[in-house]
């Protein structure tokens, strides 16, 4: 059997931020796109070259690039999706804070990503009005120390670690002297999206967190291909310098919508020192109804799972209804 050429798109420098520029790279001609891509979106492309690198070449339905391609869908209004579908601003207490289970409260540490992933929940957060500035960090922490239920605190945003790891520490410094904290969760596309931003300086704020807290670092690879490159030292890395490492996926047509891309994700994490931990049913967020999934469709392909996998490789399938006390299983 002869030897197949295969092609590698080498990272360039800086994150693609033109769909033009992006399907170039690939050697994609937008004329013959099988899809309608779309002309204008208020939700800008952002694509680190990293992301990019990994995508097949000629592919128009790669998964990586599914993920991150705007396309004409996104600009068509359907019944039943909202600007905040999970009601996040319902759950304000502060600048920056949202307490909506027991026990655990969510600071919006960032509004910018490393990627905008096109199913993005939210994607039409305001988070020019909404992120805390110095004060507002006061209070959020003020609040926090008021609530001894509350033993962790979840960064999110937008991506914490787009933020400097100097800035992270000093977002974090009140938390140390809460007694009651003893959890530090960070939600976080970083070491999969745009793996080199896990530097040495972030590996060490790394360490000094797990001394003081049980850190955790939720990830989020929705397809095995993601999980190439120099992902998997970052997320090994990560992993070494203290954090539990989970994974959490949204179920997206054309991505990941089959028992056998499920199967090559779920094997594929324990190799990166990931653990499955959630397959989400996606937020109906406006402009995301085209990666949507039937519920029925992800309990089957769930129950699938379970034949062919150990019980601990797989994920919960799992939404978010606003209002409730937890995330409900599907």
């Amino acid at each position: 059997m002869q030897n197949q050429l295969v092609t590698v798109v080498r990272p360039r420098r800086g994150p693609f931020r033109t769909t033009a520029r992006l399907l170039q790279r690939l050697s994609l001609d937008p004329a013959r796109a099988p899809y309608a891509l779309a002309r204008t979106s208020c939700f800008p492309l952002l694509v680190p070259a990293d992301f990019a690198a990994r995508m097949r070449p000629g592919d128009w339905h790669d998964p990586l690039l599914l993920q991150v391609l705007p396309r004409a869908e996104e600009c068509r209004a359907r019944p039943g999706f909202s600007r905040d579908p999970v009601c996040d601003r319902a759950a304000a207490v502060s600048p920056g804070l949202l307490h909506k289970y027991h026990g655990r409260v969510l600071v919006l540490a960032s509004g910018g990503c490393a990627v905008h992933c096109r199913y993005c929940f939210r994607r039409a957060f305001p988070f020019a009005r909404t992120l805390p500035g110095t004060r507002q960090h006061r209070t959020l922490w003020r609040y926090v120390r008021s609530h001894p239920e509350v033993t962790e605190v979840i960064l999110s945003g937008g991506d914490p670690l787009t933020l400097s790891p100097a800035r992270i520490e000093r977002l974090l410094a009140p938390a140390y002297g809460i007694a009651h904290l003893r959890t530090l969760r960070i939600h976080t596309r970083v070491p999969v999206a745009d793996p080199g931003r896990v530097t040495p300086a972030m590996l060490a704020l790394m360490r000094r967190l797990s001394r003081r807290f049980t850190v955790v670092v939720v990830v989020q690879a929705n397809c095995a291909e993601e999980l190439r490159g120099r992902c998997v030292a970052a997320l090994q890395r990560v992993r070494a310098a203290g954090a539990l490492l989970l994974n959490q996926s949204v179920l997206l047509a054309g991505v990941n919508d089959s028992v056998d891309a499920l199967e090559r994700l779920s094997r594929r994490l324990p190799a990166c020192g990931v653990i499955p931990y959630y397959l989400h049913q996606l937020d109906r967020a406006q402009g995301t109804w085209h990666f949507e999934v039937d519920a029925r469709r992800g309990r089957q392909l769930i129950a699938e799972l379970r034949r062919r996998l150990p019980g601990y490789l797989v994920p919960r399938y799992v939404r978010e209804i606003p209002g409730q006390p937890s995330k409900a299983t599907v």
